[in-house]
């Protein structure tokens, strides 16, 4: 797991489906979504931390995209 695109994968294979019409909003949903997986026992330790680490970085990248833009 390398991306966004990875994650969202990983979530659409436990049935759940991402989409707020905005970048930033979805991976700050994702980001909840892995923690509810990791939290009912779904994701293992790994998996859960390779995910939010991924969502972590892109969710900043997104956050001075948009700071630049204002």
């Amino acid at each position: 797991m390398k991306t966004v695109y990875d994650v969202a994968q990983l979530l659409r294979k436990h049935g759940i489906i991402v989409y707020l019409g905005k970048r930033q909003y979805d991976i700050e949903m994702m980001e909840y979504e892995v923690t509810e997986l990791f939290k009912h026992n779904i994701l293992d330790r790994e998996i859960f931390a390779t995910a939010r680490s991924i969502l972590k970085q892109e969710l900043i990248k997104e956050q001075r995209k948009n700071s630049s833009l204002n």
